[in-house]
């Protein structure tokens, strides 16, 4: 049997008036996936346990079918496992986000998260500077993807509270800088980190261009080496990841999975949906399972672009999911699971802890357990809700 996760990272919200009492799945157009969830098993997956921050980190993991209550460490030791940086044992990793800072009075406020989605080149040329200018044998600064980067702390401590920045936008810093053992010597390397890219020549340009500088660093969501056992080990699978996203990819990496990179896969609006689907149908050739993992609507709901997470749930359905339906019939025994990882609701431009609506899909001549289509209303009427990290077990269940 062929296994493919088609996952629309934060694809999930609440109703809204400007949408006549809709969520976005419900406004947008999607008749693939409601075709899928009429002839499938729809149903709320709990994919953040109580007490563990409701990050990709954590839902991704239960997704993937690993209990995040037993393997979780941290966000940033996932994404450099899949940029190639070893940790040793007391090394401790952190997300470092390019932002823009905003000074108004006497504060400083979070502008934007991701600097105005700033390029990948262009990041990598601010990390480089950050690198030579403050980097140490202790402290290191590498480049990721976009606005997404990393740095190391050999020998660190991770005992520290920190806060996402996409969770702060438009709000004071002050409250929310890191807190704890450890804490002063973040604090002490952003400070020294917006002095140096404050006067970069690429953020001076940008200015010119109109666009957003890269004039700070976050540190947030740290952590050590986790340990998780392989796809082969856990489930007898062999498999493959395609995504976006260091985060998703270093999961992929930890189980042993194959990470297959699609040219113009962005992490935005702008993705490559129909090369990731097209890539997920080629894999499944050799691979028993497919983890698809598709940004753009959590993206937009960060940025609180209502347009554009309508836009990303249709592309999906239409590019990504209406591909995969099509191209996997050739395999004949097959099982699609369809689902977000967390809720991203647009109007608070993070995530929260919410069940998500999932389908599990079979083939057209499948019975549904009742949904008429594919949405948070009707998925919870369906009465059926499940702990995430069970969904890859009931897939693999004829």
């Amino acid at each position: 049997m062929k296994i493919i996760v088609l996952l629309g990272d934060g694809m999930s919200d609440v109703t809204y008036s400007e949408l006549g009492n809709k969520s976005p799945l419900q406004k947008a157009h999607t008749p693939n996936m409601d075709f899928m969830a009429q002839h499938g098993q729809v149903g709320l997956a709990a994919t953040v346990p109580d007490g563990l921050p409701p990050g990709s980190d954590v839902a991704n993991l239960s997704v993937f079918g690993y209990d995040p209550r037993t393997c979780y460490t941290g966000r940033s030791p996932l994404e450099a496992i899949s940029m190639g940086v070893e940790l040793g044992p007391d090394d401790v990793a952190f997300r470092m986000n390019l932002v823009t800072l905003n000074p108004h009075g006497s504060k400083i406020y979070m502008k934007d998260f991701s600097a105005g989605h700033i390029s990948t080149a262009e990041g990598r040329e601010l990390v480089q500077t950050l690198q030579k200018e403050l980097g140490n044998e202790n402290i290191e600064f590498h480049a990721g993807v976009g606005y997404r980067h990393l740095m190391v702390w050999r020998g660190g401590k991770d005992t520290m509270k920190s806060t996402p920045p996409h969770d702060i936008t438009g709000k004071s810093i002050l409250e929310h800088l890191p807190s704890g053992d450890g804490a002063d010597m973040l604090n002490n390397i952003m400070n020294h980190a917006q002095m140096v890219l404050y006067t970069h020549p690429l953020n001076l340009k940008r200015k010119e261009e109109g666009k957003l500088p890269a004039n700070s660093i976050w540190l947030w969501g740290h952590g050590k080496t986790p340990k998780i056992s392989t796809y082969q080990e856990k489930f007898g699978l062999s498999g493959a990841v395609i995504s976006a996203v260091d985060l998703i990819k270093g999961i992929g990496v930890c189980a042993g999975l194959d990470i297959i990179n699609v040219d113009g896969a962005t992490g935005y609006i702008d993705t490559n949906y129909l090369g990731k689907a097209k890539a997920a149908l080629a894999a499944l050739e050799d691979h028993d399972f497919v983890y698809v993992h598709v940004e753009a609507p959590d993206e937009a709901s960060h940025s609180g672009r209502m347009d554009h997470k309508i836009q990303a749930i249709e592309d999906f359905d239409k590019q990504v999911v209406g591909t995969v339906l099509e191209g996997i019939k050739k395999f004949g025994d097959y099982a699609i699971l369809c689902t977000p990882d967390h809720p991203t609701p647009v109007h608070l431009m993070t995530h929260t802890s919410d069940p998500v609506p999932f389908i599990m899909y079979r083939g057209e001549a499948g019975q549904g357990n009742g949904a008429g289509s594919y949405d948070e209303v009707q998925a919870k009427a369906t009465g059926l809700l499940v702990e995430g990290h069970k969904l890859i077990k009931m897939l693999l269940k004829k």
